[in-house]
Formats: structure tokens, C-alpha cells, sequence
């Protein structure tokens, strides 16, 4: 039988439920994601470090985990080396598991990196609490405690500078590929990233956001701003350096998802926190110059302003659901963002397409200089 766990929120909700995975308070953001498939890779995805990931499809674990990859690796589907959530919340926890490449259940891979997992909640009603109120944050922690001692006693993380730390690499990173040399900028960059232009030929240098980035950027014919948890104005030195490289620098800059917060707010623009934030697999977006309609991998909680953009920017893509900015670029020069997902995992891959006319445009860029 498994321990009892609560989980309380910070509106005074407390949701009963059953254990799997650790057994151990924590506390977090609340977020939930609606995706049928590919908790493993959510799990991993550094965007969701210090918060509890809540999954609305009511049938998870059901095809378990693949064996841990080797040291040194990124090969799929793991986006990170280890799970990134704090806390997972699901409606019905399957732990007899089946797929060819299976060789553990979730709620095994959970208790052997320490993170707590609660089955058992009505997620139907906990996500449409969070849409109407907002994302919140909220206690896991077993029964046998008071609220009040599982406060004392989880452990926190700073939703500061400390989490950008956390998910980002102590030093550069070089992953062998072709003759374009690309710099990844980390605070949380998912590996699927590096991925997506190492199979398109390129050499990737995967830099922490806290690194020498002018002089890293001298060697590297386009620079790619990666993804990572948070609000973005909480990465003021990054915003800082990338702000000297928008007036130094003459190649192809391509921001995604926080990168692209990143390359808003050095170039002079806003940005503002979501009600609840998007994410999920099935984000429908429009592209501003074609009209065409892309759906999306996404997972954020803040946006950047359209209004606030300086007036060398102008919106590219749209969020066909709630009208907000999905993209960005530089009338004048090569730089340029999207909120979501090209490299998706999980999700649609609809958008791939971006990193080939990113790519293109770096060779170019290179012949040219």
C-alpha cells in the first residue's frame, strides 16, 4: 500500500492522493502540461526545474522508462542527465509498464533521483483551478506531516539566479559536427537542441550563460540562445552580455523560448508573466509574414510585449490562442527568436524547418565575411 501525500496550494486547496516515487516534502510552482505522451522528456526539460509538473492526460507511465543513457551522452529521449521537476501530480499512475525499450516504471525512476510523485488527484479539476486563478505555488508532503512542518522542512529552490545555475553547464562544451560553429548559449538549453544542429552539420559549442560570451562569440559563426526556466529579467548579467552582442557582432543570432525573452529585452523591449503560461504539445501559432499556421511545443510562463518592441523589431509569429508574441525579428539585421519549440521533444516537429533557414543563413554570413 502506498504512503498517503497531500498537496496544498497556495489559495488554501489541500488535495489528498497516493504516493509513487519518493516520499518526501517539496514545494514548487504549480504548472500543468497537456500532453498525451513524453513525460520523459518534460521530466527532463530544465524549463520545469523547481516546479511541480502536473500532467492533465489521465493515463501516465503506462510505457516506463528507458534504461539511464551513458555518461557524456545526449542521445534521446532525455533532455537533461537527470529529472528536473520537483514534484509530478497525475490522475491514475500505470506502474505496469510496456514498450520494447522499457526497462523500469516511472514511479522507479522517480524514488532513484529522489523526486516525489502523487496519483490519485483530479487533474481535470486542479488545471482548470490553475487557468482560472493562475499558476500558484504549492506543497507536496506526505500525510504524516503538518503543512506547517513541511514547509520548514522542503527544499527550496531560488526561482532566482540560483536555477539558472542549477540547469546550465560549469563550463563550455564542445560537441564535434561540421564546419559551421555554432554557439549555444545554456541557462537550461535542452539537449535536443544541440541535437537538432548537430545532425544538420554543424559544430556546437554549449557555453554556461555566466561564460565569457563576447569572446566565445568570436570564434562562431551564429549563436544560438537556448531555452531554461523562469523569468527572464531575473538574468539581467546574460541580458546584459547579449545586449554587447546585438552592437558588436555580425552574424546570425536565433533565440528560443527564453532566448528568446533574452533577445527581446536586450534589444530595448518588455516582457510580462502569463496568467498560467503555455504549455504543451498542441500550441497553435501563426507566421506573421506568411500566414501560416504552425502548431507548437511550448513551455514557458512569461511573454514578450509587442508593444514595447524597439522599432528595429517587429512581431513574427502569433499565438493563435490567446493572441500573445510567438517570434521576433530585426528589420535590419540577422537576429531573430520564436517563444516555442522548434526542437520540440516532446512534440510536433512542424517548426524544424527553423534551424535549416537559421543554418543556411549562418553559411551565408560566412561567405560573406
Amino acid at each position: 500500500m502506498s504512503a498517503q501525500m497531500l498537496l496544498a496550494l497556495e489559495d488554501g486547496t489541500v488535495l489528498p492522493g497516493r504516493a509513487f516515487g519518493a516520499v518526501r516534502p517539496i514545494v514548487g510552482e504549480v504548472v500543468f502540461n497537456t500532453a498525451m505522451t513524453g513525460y520523459v522528456e518534460s521530466l527532463t526539460d530544465p524549463s520545469y526545474r523547481g516546479q511541480i509538473l502536473v500532467l492533465t492526460y489521465p493515463l501516465v507511465g503506462n510505457y516506463g522508462v528507458p534504461p539511464p543513457r551513458k555518461p557524456g551522452t545526449i542521445d534521446r529521449p532525455f533532455e537533461a542527465n537527470k529529472i528536473q521537476v520537483h514534484g509530478l501530480v497525475v490522475q491514475n499512475y500505470v506502474a505496469d509498464h510496456s514498450h520494447h525499450l522499457s526497462s523500469r516504471s516511472l514511479g522507479e525512476w522517480l524514488s532513484s533521483e529522489n523526486v516525489p510523485g502523487l496519483t490519485g488527484i483530479d487533474t481535470r479539476t486542479l488545471t482548470k483551478k490553475l487557468r482560472e486563478k493562475g499558476t500558484m505555488r504549492g506543497f507536496m508532503y506526505p500525510s504524516t506531516m503538518s503543512l506547517a512542518d513541511a514547509k520548514r522542512a522542503a527544499d527550496a529552490i531560488d526561482m532566482k539566479e540560483e536555477v539558472f545555475r542549477l540547469v546550465s553547464p560549469s563550463a563550455p562544451i564542445k560537441y564535434p559536427g561540421g564546419d559551421l560553429h555554432i554557439l549555444l548559449i545554456d541557462a537550461g538549453a535542452k539537449d535536443n537542441l544541440v541535437r537538432s544542429l548537430q545532425e544538420r552539420g554543424a559544430t556546437v559549442t554549449r557555453a554556461p550563460w555566466h561564460a565569457d560570451l563576447v569572446r566565445l562569440a568570436q570564434d562562431s559563426d551564429g549563436i544560438l540562445l537556448g531555452n531554461g526556466p523562469g523569468d527572464p529579467k531575473d538574468l539581467d548579467p546574460l541580458i546584459k552580455k547579449v545586449r554587447t552582442l546585438l552592437g558588436s557582432y555580425q552574424r546570425p543570432i536565433f533565440g528560443v523560448c527564453l532566448g528568446h525573452q533574452i533577445l527581446a529585452l536586450a534589444a530595448g523591449g518588455d516582457t510580462q508573466k502569463l496568467p498560467y503560461g503555455h504549455r504543451g504539445v498542441n500550441q497553435p501559432v501563426q507566421d506573421l509574414l506568411t500566414r501560416r499556421c504552425y502548431i507548437t511545443s511550448q513551455n514557458h510562463g512569461y511573454a514578450v510585449v509587442d508593444a514595447a518592441l524597439p522599432s528595429d523589431f517587429e512581431p513574427w509569429f502569433v499565438n493563435l490562442n490567446d493572441g500573445t508574441n510567438e517570434g521576433i525579428r530585426s528589420r535590419f539585421r540577422p537576429f531573430f527568436s520564436v517563444q516555442f519549440h522548434p526542437e520540440a521533444s516532446p512534440g510536433p516537429r512542424d517548426t524544424a524547418y527553423l534551424f535549416d533557414d537559421f543554418l543556411r543563413l549562418v553559411g551565408a554570413s560566412r561567405r560573406s565575411h
